[in-house]
């Protein structure tokens, strides 16, 4: 096996994080261990897949930081259109969190 397949199956989401989230979205049923490793593995995937396509676009534009929107036009472009406007939205929060506390800092 060469060494950056090795490093790409080790890159995952901490399975305490993904525990805790399964948790909130489906707090009255049990899921397996292998449905839990499965569920990691499809949303490492996921990222995996829209973070090379977002570096693609990032690349192609010649630009040396990969911003949000790259990874939204990514979502485009893989098909995912459905959650551009989540996606959006959460980019909107970070952006006024990041002006709350540069205010707060201000004062």
């Amino acid at each position: 096996m060469a060494s950056t397949e090795k490093e790409d199956e080790e890159l995952t989401i901490p399975r305490a994080a993904m525990n805790k989230l399964i948790k909130e979205l489906l707090p009255d049923i049990r899921v397996a261990n292998d449905s839990r490793e499965l569920i990691l593995q499809c949303c490492s995937e996921f990222i995996h897949c829209i973070t090379t396509e977002a570096n693609t676009i990032c690349e192609s534009q010649q630009k040396k930081t990969m911003s949000a929107e790259h990874v939204l036009n990514a979502l485009d472009k893989l098909g995912f259109s459905q959650y551009k406007s989540e996606a959006q939205s959460v980019v909107n929060d970070c952006k006024r969190k990041r002006r709350r506390q540069s205010t707060r800092l201000e004062h």
